[in-house]
């Protein structure tokens, strides 16, 4: 076989599986080697299958090998720099690209990346319930399965009538923060996920509401627009901060990376730019001492790709999983992806399948259909608009 593979086709399919749509894409060559990746931008998938179309313009008929070159092109082939719809749609590519190489020359993704340096992907899980005593059960039960770090909500999160009150939030959460920490001991790592529905004196007030101590890590608690409010936030806790989901290029990251401002990096690899630009990330994180901790809330492609990603890497924390119990996925999706990562407790054993080593019923997908969805449009309780 040759080992240039020439493109011949991008097909996304943006399809409802489950409880969700999902953007998967297919990476087609010439000698019959074809590769999946997924795309990020939950909620606006369909602006990203545009993007897609209009990348496979140039790039069938491409080597599929030269997947740095290709990245450089998708992202500098318009007037306009990457953005977060383009970057979606160069994620989805540069995985598929990866997994198209390591299936072509017999060698899992990871040894494109460096090599393999860690045999098992450690993970972090998290609550479903309001803060309180459902919360801490749920908690003690991730425990007994295994979990040494865990994730929990903040009160109204999940509203029904999409109301989020973020003063009447913090001091319902805070309280049970600190009852977390004494039913759950000083050897577990506890954090929360405020989804950036605060600001900067709502921040500190919650964090100031808590023992030092309580939390080891505070996840997206603002917006990440200005990296200068972060810094003034940086000032007024000690709690480690974990950001970076939203970001779609390495350009987003250097701010925080290079002003200290944050400690663990919420990478996600199909948002940033596919494994080709979280590798740039990671190593200039390493050089700053800010571990990563993916960003993993999509389908079997994703957590695939974030595995491959995570056993290459040295500055490795956690990497977000889902476990079925109080995730509430409400499905199996093993009818379409009946090869994918699967835990052994808290851990993802990393494969040596050749490429991500992950299978997709691509005939069942085309099944599908695609389901318009929008997230949460928030209010407070005066209806003026905020943050989901």
């Amino acid at each position: 076989m040759s080992t240039k593979l020439k493109i011949i086709a991008i097909k996304p399919y943006p399809v409802w599986i489950g409880t969700r749509n999902q953007l998967i894409v297919k990476v087609e060559t010439d000698q019959g080697i074809y590769g999946w990746g997924e795309s990020g931008l939950s909620g606006r998938e369909m602006a990203v299958a545009g993007a897609l179309q209009h990348f496979a313009q140039f790039l069938v008929g491409k080597d599929a090998f030269n997947i740095g070159a290709l990245w450089q092109e998708t992202y500098r082939s318009q007037y306009f720099e990457g953005g977060r719809v383009l970057q979606a749609a160069i994620s989805a590519i540069d995985i598929a690209l990866h997994d198209i190489k390591g299936k072509a020359l017999g060698v899992p993704v990871y040894d494109l990346l460096g090599g393999k340096q860690r045999s098992l992907v450690p993970t972090f899980a998290s609550t479903s319930a309001q803060p309180g005593e459902e919360m801490l059960e749920q908690a003690q039960a991730l425990m007994g399965g295994g979990w040494t770090t865990i994730r929990f909500f903040p009160h109204d999160h999940g509203r029904e009538d999409n109301v989020f009150e973020p003063r009447v939030s913090i001091g319902q959460t805070a309280k049970w923060m600190v009852k977390a920490r004494e039913a759950l001991g000083d050897d577990v790592v506890l954090g929360i996920d405020y989804h950036h529905r605060l600001n900067v004196a709502e921040t500190a007030s919650f964090c100031q509401k808590m023992p030092s101590g309580t939390l080891d890590f505070l996840e997206e608690p603002i917006r990440d627009e200005t990296p200068e409010a972060y810094e003034s936030l940086r000032t007024m806790t000690d709690v480690p901060f974990a950001i970076g989901e939203e970001f779609s290029s390495k350009w987003q990251f250097l701010p925080y990376i290079e002003r200290g401002i944050h400690q663990f990096n919420r990478i996600d690899i199909c948002n940033v730019g596919g494994l080709t630009e979280s590798m740039k990330v990671a190593g200039w994180s390493e050089a700053h001492y800010v571990d990563m901790m993916p960003h993993n809330p999509l389908g079997p492609v994703c957590t695939a790709a974030t595995v491959h990603f995570c056993a290459a890497i040295a500055n490795m924390s956690w990497l977000e999983t889902r476990t079925t119990q109080y995730e509430k996925l409400g499905y199996d999706n093993s009818e379409f992806f009946p090869v994918q990562p699967r835990l052994d407790g808290a851990y993802y054993p990393v494969t040596d399948a050749p490429g991500l080593g992950i299978e997709v019923n691509e005939e069942l997908v085309k099944k599908q259909s695609f389901k318009f969805w929008e997230a949460p449009h928030l209010v407070r309780h005066d209806g003026s608009v905020t943050n989901w």
